[in-house]
């Protein structure tokens, strides 16, 4: 993926409002993932029906890489399975890391493909993904 491919992407994902509004439904785990070293601060909401996440969204306030990270993940998970689901964070996180990983499920993920060249940048881009997989862990 080219850089101008890999802008779009992000910018289009950070514009995107699809999923981004607080949810007051007791069916929806609710998370908080927080980096405290800076601004970014989002509430997450989950409802999985069994073993499927039936819908996620989130709310709050982050840089461009972090909101755009967490949409393009919730675009990438809702209504997969729990296993499907955590594959496709590992293999995210992974890439994030710069280790080996499986760009077949990434999908516009990869678009995230540099940030393992930014250390700084590893939080925003997996501040949701590390609190969405501690609810997929302890739905199994």
């Amino acid at each position: 993926m080219d850089s101008s491919e890999r802008r779009n992407i992000i910018l289009k994902n950070y514009q995107d409002n699809t999923n981004r509004k607080d949810v007051e439904d007791s069916d929806y785990i609710k998370v908080n993932s927080r980096n405290a070293s800076c601004i970014d601060n989002i509430n997450i909401y989950i409802k999985i029906n069994d073993d499927i996440i039936e819908d996620i969204k989130f709310n709050g306030e982050a840089c461009v890489i972090a909101i755009s990270s967490t949409v393009t993940l919730i675009n990438n998970l809702i209504k997969k399975n729990i296993d499907e689901a955590l594959n496709i964070i590992d293999n995210y996180e992974k890439m994030v890391d710069g280790l080996d990983y499986d760009s077949q499920v990434l999908n516009e993920l990869l678009a995230f493909d540099d940030i393992s060249k930014q250390p700084s940048r590893k939080i925003c881009a997996t501040l949701a993904s590390r609190k969405i997989k501690e609810i997929l862990e302890k739905s199994m």
